[in-house]
């Protein structure tokens, strides 16, 4: 393993001076630029690489250097002419610099800097275009990552760009400079971040355009994020953006594109109903990693304490009659029981017993061979096998891994977690998409819980199945997809669809539609989407270059699993991603300075970077601290504190959760009436006539949940239905005298009707 980017013969790094990003947000898209300035401070010519992370789902677009005065721009060329003219350039004394993509992974590019002379400054100009994720509260997210973590490589299997990265021990000598200017078609109410920002300025009357940005002094050591919130922002739009005039006609980027953010309307009544059956296998990383804190903040748990806790919510939220089971992984992988089994009482007792004594101790980070088990698996008929995937996401096969799962998603929906920061967007995303389920990043200070129970709620939602798109243009006109179709759709979930527009309307209609079908519940539903074809004004062609991105990740899958058709697959790439100037796994950006030195004799130095820049960054150490959550140490695994020794701090929502029964019921019990703040004694005594302990017990629970933690309801929404359930199964005659006594006792006003009963 070796550190990643640009090291001194000292192997210290060569000193990154400045980083400045400018963020420009149109709608859901984004286009980010970031410039590093280096400075080689040896005494003799210096080749240096650097490693860094890029979103999934961005098209990187542009490269530029500056050597002192004199600035060059880069261009796509295919890979293997790309290196031929970096290494001729080497042995002319040229400066060079060569970007390109990870062949395991492509959220991970590396850069090298060819002959950089000594004393010499070299400044690098990235640009992407993105998309912006949606977040379960509307909002959407953007994340300038500030952490690669290490790739986990087994002994002998060699390794790529992604087995350079290491983190480094040095800290982050440098703050970073970020403004972002957002324009959006509907009003913009916020923006939100965890690093500190300016005051939010709007441009204009009715709050389309606004800017903002980091203030000043952000040291650059954790990721940063933004949240973006727009007034109806789940409503459908769909933009036309205009072509470039000098691009070869009949092309994509001549044409007009036409992106669509579509949000399906599920009818009410199917969406109420919640499926009780499936096979829900949850797959836990207990890599070494897996032991570091959430957070850099006071008390943070380690990522093993938060997916302990979150694994006992899931066991508590799971419905009667469907089937479990837990894989623990790391350089080798665990089940809890040799095949999935019936949630019953007795096997979640053993589940939950063996969730708190789960620790970060099995090593690497091999997620293909638990995947690989699971699916061999046989289906349990009539219960979908849903997987939850969690995971730091530390891997050096990326696209072996969602190569895996994409041939499995007939059979099995995926659900991924990436915990802390540095987690591969590519893994993480990519393994969500293939398997048509669903995608979470937990980062910062994010509880996990709540995140998790939005994706169960996915799972639990009837399937949407045989979606089909249907593409209406006035006559003279046709409209070509780009891209995989969709295969995913969730309530509430945005869907991104891209296409291109060849020919001229030959009437005055200036419209077009798209209309989405599929089945849900067994029965058709069908959604149409009009929009104007007048192009939108200076977009930039972002969206051009995301739909060439999304055209080019469909044509490799395609060239990765067909026989014969690979070398045509791989020239139509390179061709559309030269045509693009957009990234690919079969072309490189390069770019020379001719005559910038003398000839190279003998070897150049050969560094590699920790940096630390919107692009490549490395972790700053962390105090390690023994949490109460710990086997053997404070307590069970909702209890945890800053240092050993010190009072656990017990968070009573998830004690109250872990005395749940399976059947959603609650026994009256010392440890059930503490968390009321009551004595067993007193709660008792309040119980109303003719009624069992069991439905005063769960009754009590229902009223304190609704009445103290409605904040936290997206956590205990499934256990508080699943107690509902168990109450109306015991024919109880009229609960309102129970819910009376109990709001007294518990001093709340929590209504019958809230607690459906």
């Amino acid at each position: 393993m070796l550190n990643c980017g640009l090291l001194t013969s000292k192997n210290e790094p060569v000193p990154l001076k400045s980083i400045v990003v400018d963020l420009q947000v149109k709608g859901h898209v984004a286009t980010v630029s970031s410039t590093l300035q280096y400075v080689n401070e040896e005494e003799r010519p210096l080749e240096a690489l650097f490693v860094f992370p890029m979103p999934a789902e961005a098209a990187l677009c542009h490269f530029s250097a500056k050597i002192a005065d004199k600035e060059v721009m880069a261009k796509v060329q295919e890979k293997e002419k790309a290196w031929e003219e970096y290494c001729g350039a080497i042995a002319s004394g040229d400066q060079v610099f060569l970007l390109e993509e990870s062949d395991e992974s492509e959220d991970v590019f590396r850069l090298s800097v060819g002959s950089l002379p000594p004393g010499q400054s070299a400044a690098v100009t990235f640009i992407y275009v993105t998309e912006l994720s949606v977040q379960a509260d509307h909002a959407l997210r953007f994340c300038l990552p500030a952490v690669l973590n290490p790739r986990y490589t087994p002994p002998g299997t060699g390794g790529g760009i992604v087995s350079e990265i290491t983190s480094s021990p040095a800290g982050v000598p440098y703050s970073l400079s970020l403004s972002a200017h957002v324009s959006s078609p509907n009003p913009i109410t916020k923006v939100e971040s965890k690093c500190p920002l300016e005051p939010l300025v709007f441009l204009n009357a009715d709050h389309t355009n606004a800017k903002v940005s980091l203030s000043a002094g952000h040291m650059f050591d954790r990721d940063v994020e933004l949240f973006l919130y727009y007034q109806n922002a789940h409503q459908p739009t769909a933009i036309v953006e205009a072509g470039e005039p000098t691009a070869q006609p009949g092309t994509l980027m001549r044409d007009p594109v036409v992106m669509l953010s579509l949000y399906p309307e599920f009818p009410s009544a199917l969406m109420s109903s919640v499926t009780s059956c499936g096979e829900f296998v949850f797959v836990m990383d207990r890599s070494g990693s897996m032991g570091c804190p959430m957070h850099r903040g006071k008390d943070a748990q380690t990522r093993i304490a938060s997916a302990r806790d979150t694994l006992l919510l899931l066991l508590k939220s799971l419905p009667l009659g469907c089937y479990f089971n837990i894989y623990g992984f790391g350089s080798h992988y665990e089940p809890f029981f040799p095949k999935s089994v019936e949630y019953t009482q007795e096997t979640m007792d053993q589940a939950v017993k063996r969730v708190k004594e789960m620790e970060a101790d099995m090593g690497g980070t091999e997620i293909l061979q638990p995947l690989k088990h699971i699916y061999s698996q046989q289906c349990i008929p009539n219960q979908p096998r849903q997987v939850f995937m969690f995971t730091d996401g530390e891997v050096w096969n990326t696209k072996e891994v969602l190569s895996l799962v994409r041939n499995n998603a007939e059979s099995h929906r995926c659900f991924s977690f990436g915990i802390g920061e540095g987690a591969s967007t590519a893994l993480i995303t990519g393994m969500a998409q293939e398997g048509c389920g669903h995608a979470q990043f937990i980062t910062g200070t994010d509880r996990m819980q709540p995140k998790v129970m939005q994706s169960l709620r996915y799972a639990l939602q009837p399937a949407v199945v045989d979606i089909s798109e249907e593409w209406t243009v006035p006559v003279g006109m046709s409209a070509t997809r780009l891209g995989p179709p969709i295969n995913i759709l969730f309530q509430g979930q945005r869907a991104l669809i891209y296409a291109q527009l060849k020919g001229e309307s030959q009437s005055s209609d200036s419209e077009g539609t798209v209309t989405v079908k599929y089945r849900l519940a067994d029965q058709e539903v069908t959604n149409t989407l009009s929009y104007s074809l007048k192009p939108a004004e200076n977009t930039g062609l972002s969206m051009h270059r995301l739909a060439a991105r999304s055209l080019i990740r469909s044509l490799e899958w395609e060239e990765q699993n067909e026989g014969g058709e690979k070398e045509a697959l791989k020239a139509r790439v390179v061709e559309l991603s030269v045509q693009a100037g957009v990234s690919s796994s079969h072309t490189a950006f390069i770019a020379v300075l001719k005559g910038s030195g003398e000839a190279v004799k003998g070897p150049l130095l050969r560094r590699r970077v920790p940096t630390t820049g919107g692009m490549c960054f490395t972790a700053v150490p962390m105090t390690m601290v023994c949490l109460g959550s710990v086997r053997g140490s404070c307590g069970p695994p909702w209890m945890f504190t800053g240092k050993c020794g010190a009072a656990p701090q017990i968070d009573p929502l998830l004690q109250l959760i872990s005395l749940q029964k399976a059947s959603g019921c609650w026994e009256m019990d010392g440890a059930l009436v503490e968390v009321f703040g009551k004595t067993e004694e007193e709660v008792v005594k309040q119980t109303p006539a003719q009624v069992e302990k069991g439905v005063w017990a769960t009754v009590l629970a229902l009223i304190w949940l609704h009445g103290f933690k409605m904040d936290a309801q997206v956590e205990w929404q499934f256990v508080a239905m699943k107690a509902v359930t168990w109450i109306r199964n015991q024919k109880v005659v009229s609960p309102s005298e129970s819910v009376r006594v109990g709001n007294d006792l518990l001093g709340c006003q929590v209504k019958e009707e809230d607690l459906g009963l």
